[in-house]
């Protein structure tokens, strides 16, 4: 197998998903065999958002030839990260480079886990929700915007509110009564907002 790990392995993140892995070629001689090309190791270590210590799994992406850079996609943000590179012959692998760490930035969120929506009175209605299951980043706060729908189906004016991050529910007070409502529901990292959930409720007729 060969007898040397690559060097110099430099990391350079480009997004919140992306990163881009160069290394300098071993020498021919210490291939000891046919070139067959480059593995890269890499692995999540940690959630930046959350501090959970799950299974590890290993991805590995191979790149052929004498290559001497590669990218690797689909990476979670705001994570932590471990890679390494080997050379590869025909024989197997050679040893592997020391680990390098690098984080990649925060994304948007995924949409908020559920809306809920109860305890309709002539004016108000009370909202829960669940954070989303992928913040991405920090929650920097919620976006709520309602409007009334009428009988022939237009919507009226849209309202919009924002909710601190560390919020779950709501009362929405000085409503129309016997009127049905939509709501469109998202999170918000820095980097900007999440994909959203809609919902609709109407406010009782008489006590």
């Amino acid at each position: 197998v060969p007898m040397v790990a690559p060097g110099n392995v430099q990391v350079h993140v480009i997004n919140s998903t992306l990163a881009k892995v160069h290394w300098d070629p071993v020498p021919l001689k210490t291939v000891r065999g046919h070139l067959q090309g480059y593995k890269v190791y890499y692995w999540k270590v940690q959630s930046l958002s959350r501090r959970s210590r799950r299974h590890v799994e290993k991805n590995i992406l191979t790149f052929r030839g004498n290559k001497t850079f590669g990218m690797l996609p689909g990476l979670e943000p705001y994570s932590s990260y471990k890679l390494n590179v080997r050379v590869v012959n025909g024989k197997g692998e050679g040893p592997a480079s020391p680990d390098k760490v690098f984080k990649t930035p925060e994304g948007v969120p995924s949409s908020p886990a559920f809306l809920k929506i109860t305890n309709p009175t002539l004016d108000s209605l009370t909202l829960e929700w669940g954070s989303p299951t992928h913040p991405n980043g920090i929650l920097t706060s919620y976006i709520l915007k309602f409007q009334p729908i009428n009988n022939t189906h237009e919507l009226g004016p849209l309202v919009e509110i924002r909710i601190p991050a560390n919020e779950s529910s709501l009362v929405l007070k000085n409503l129309n009564y016997s009127t049905r409502y939509k709501f469109y529901f998202n999170a918000q990292t820095s980097v900007g907002s999440g994909s959203q959930i809609t919902e609709e409720a109407v406010t009782i007729m008489d006590e």
